[in-house]
């Protein structure tokens, strides 16, 4: 059977399918697809129709901007996509402003003539899809026994840390920032993510897209844990990021904050994508919440 030939337009599906053991079969990634490293030889299929280089605040308004206009986000190189025959395209439906969605792709795609590549969407809203996620992508690349044997063993290590975390003698409250400026809450997986690592989740609900927050209501809940996981941003961007919630009246109030129990980390390679790293940002979680020093991918924000 000949090899297929894959492009994968988002950053989990890149991970998925190397995990799957497909690397040499990707053909095409997306501008975001940067893991594992040796991605980066890849074709990029996709670009940014906006400004990432700016702050929180300048990237919420230019999205917001695209949307009332109905325009996309993203740019698909369909010429690029023609050049590479492509067999399968990974991309996603899950939101249109994190990465290249299923309608994008299908834009590109809608004046090909003779044989078109199968598309597979992924639309992980909680752990449950994400699991089945990479049980959809091991059967469009033919190795289902494989993407269950990927499943179980995520899961078996996530039981791993979870049950540690249940022996913990406290449960702090915690809210984390999927956004800074406006305010966002993590959802989706991330809250299941929180009460698996021994936490009490205070914003977000788990299968739910991250809701917008006020201050007053961060103020109000005062957790006792902070950890900012932008969507995009690394851990020095979030860090730089973060230097402006200080100019916010309630912040130096709130408890985490007085107890120096504010955390930066890179959401962009952990929390963000729902791949097999989410047990690394499992493992994040559950060193921040119960006082591990030097977790990898954090910082403590003073």
């Amino acid at each position: 059977m000949p090899k297929k030939r894959i492009i994968s337009l988002i950053a989990s599906a890149t991970e998925i399918a190397c995990a799957l053991g497909f690397e040499d079969s990707l053909v095409g990634r997306s501008h975001e697809c940067d893991y594992p490293p040796s991605v980066h030889r890849l074709p990029v299929c996709t670009a940014p129709r906006f400004d990432v280089a700016g702050s929180s605040r300048d990237i919420d308004n230019n999205v917001k901007s695209l949307m009332e206009q109905a325009a996309s986000i993203y740019a698909v190189n369909a010429e690029l996509l023609r050049e590479l025959r492509p067999d399968v395209i990974l991309t996603q439906a899950q939101c249109d402003v994190c990465a290249v969605s299923t309608k994008d792709v299908e834009n590109a795609l809608c004046d090909w003539t003779g044989t078109r590549p199968r598309v597979v969407t992924l639309q992980p809203d909680c752990l449950a899809d994400v699991w089945q996620d990479i049980r959809r992508a091991a059967d469009a690349l033919d190795v289902p026994r494989q993407g269950d044997e990927l499943v179980q063993e995520l899961k078996e290590r996530m039981e791993a840390i979870a049950a540690k975390a249940r022996a913990a003698p406290h449960r702090p409250t915690v809210a984390c920032l999927e956004w800074l400026d406006p305010l966002m809450a993590a959802g989706n997986w991330v809250p299941e993510l929180v009460e698996m690592a021994g936490g009490v989740n205070l914003f977000g609900e788990a299968g739910k897209h991250a809701p917008w927050m006020s201050w007053a209501e961060l103020s109000e809940r005062d957790p006792e844990v902070i950890v900012a996981m932008p969507c995009g941003f690394d851990l020095e961007r979030t860090r730089k990021e973060m230097k402006q919630l200080p100019k916010h009246p309630e912040w130096g109030a709130l408890r985490a904050v007085q107890n120096g129990r504010v955390y930066a980390t890179d959401g962009n390679q952990f929390f963000n994508r729902p791949g097999p790293r989410l047990v690394e940002s499992l493992a994040i979680l559950a060193g921040i919440l119960h006082g591990q020093e030097n977790v990898e991918g954090t910082l403590r924000v003073p």
